[in-house]
């Protein structure tokens, strides 16, 4: 249904897995032709129904594991994993793929209980695992999600109790470590407590992650009231929810925050989870779903105070998924640095604006909106692209630290911890 949806939104036929109703427009050819022509299906066994196969006249259908497969010829010649065109040590593919002919087709095909052998044209054989093929097909990937996560509302968060993990844990050993990551990956957010209240503390701690990616505010930044830039975080007044950054053609994907002193009242910090807002969208409201992840929008930061002169752009959807399996993978939600809508025509533009409330309605409701004090020695991590923040409104002096990371070396590091990211 989905796949259809976009279809019909941008105006092209959608490849359907199992359906031949629709031709593809990056496969030449019809398919009903060649299923028509279709020779019937080769079992690893007569009496076998894990594992069967059929050839057509330009791909290859493998059936195993209560999988369905297509594999273009040339698919299947440019990720051959033999010697002589991967190499295993670097991970790195060795065949030069603009050198496989487009109209390639095996010369014999033989599937064991395991394995696919292919033989090429030029004698070549090429061997594959099933259940590789399983994992990395387009089919098989359309039933996995890349990053595993437990949507959340506040009532939620709280009943699943998520601890926080001791500064030296996490410092020190590679379980303090790792129980991190695993909540930061699945909730959007983490805590760490007992650090010294200090920005070298804190960057020592955010340096055990990831990289910290130095932007226009800095490598390590000190958050005070002063308006010392352009921007209303800058003041004492309240900060409805918002992702950072969305004026950056790739918004930060992590950010760091630690209070170091506040002698005042208020300033509680707002958390909300916008992936569970924007699964309720979809589920009330598919269509809006749809359009608030495929109209272009831009973000804008301008600014000139003392010697800060900045302009920055940024251009993306609100919501963006993987096309393959609609996975959400960013949300890029700021009604402060939203620059005027030029990018979408008058036709859309409304329908647009209903979508954006129908989305603003739900990171609005109380019962998603976890609230919580941020102290001296607890260090907040924020999922950039996932949990929006804001802020109470507060009173006298209050000092904040903080940074942003780099998305790709916080999942690099949960990954070598053996965490899917």
């Amino acid at each position: 249904m989905w796949c259809r949806r976009l279809a019909c939104l941008f105006k092209v036929p959608c490849r359907l897995s199992g359906s031949t109703r629709h031709r593809s427009p990056w496969l030449p050819g019809d398919r009903r032709t060649v299923l028509a022509a279709a020779a019937c299906w080769h079992h690893t066994a007569p009496e076998s129904l894990k594992c069967a196969w059929q050839l057509h006249g330009d791909h290859l259908e493998l059936r195993y594991a209560n999988t369905l497969m297509r594999f273009d010829f040339v698919w299947l010649r440019d990720h051959c994993r033999s010697a002589s065109c991967y190499n295993a040590k670097t991970n790195q593919r060795s065949l030069d793929t603009a050198s496989v002919d487009l109209g390639i087709k095996p010369k014999a095909v033989r599937v064991d209980e395991t394995t696919l052998f292919l033989t090429w044209p030029d004698g070549h054989v090429t061997r594959y695992g099933l259940e590789w093929l399983v994992k990395n097909s387009y089919e098989g990937q359309k039933q996995q999600v890349m990053h595993p996560r437990i949507l959340w509302n506040a009532d939620i968060y709280r009943q699943a109790q998520v601890p926080s993990v001791d500064c030296q844990s996490f410092l020190e050993t590679d379980e303090g470590l790792k129980e991190f990551l695993q909540n930061f990956l699945l909730y959007g957010i983490a805590f760490v407590e007992n650090v010294t209240p200090t920005k070298e503390d804190t960057e020592i701690l955010a340096e055990r992650v990831s990289l910290i990616r130095e932007t226009i505010y800095g490598r390590m930044w000190y958050f005070t009231s002063d308006f010392s830039r352009g921007d209303t975080a800058y003041t004492k007044l309240a900060l409805d929810r918002h992702t950072d950054t969305t004026y950056f053609q790739e918004p930060c994907g992590i950010q760091v925050f630690h209070c170091l002193k506040h002698e005042g009242t208020g300033g509680r910090t707002l958390l909300v989870d916008g992936f569970y807002a924007a699964e309720q969208v979809l589920r009330q409201a598919p269509d809006q779903f749809e359009l608030l992840s495929k109209v272009p929008l831009k973000h804008e930061y301008v600014e000139n105070v003392g010697d800060c002169h900045n302009h920055m752009i940024g251009v993306g959807p609100v919501l963006n998924v993987y096309p393959w399996n609609n996975e959400l993978y960013l949300i890029r939600y700021n009604n402060y640095d939203r620059a005027v809508i030029n990018t979408v025509p008058y036709d859309v533009v409304h329908r647009w604006y209903a979508a954006h409330r129908t989305l603003t309605t739900e990171l609005r409701r109380p019962e998603n909106e976890l609230w919580v004090k941020l102290k001296p020695g607890k260090a907040l991590f924020v999922d950039n692209w996932r949990v929006l923040h804001g802020r109470e409104a507060f009173t006298g002096y209050r000092q904040l630290c903080g940074c942003y990371l780099t998305r790709d070396d916080v999942l690099n590091t949960a990954r070598l911890l053996g965490l899917q990211a």
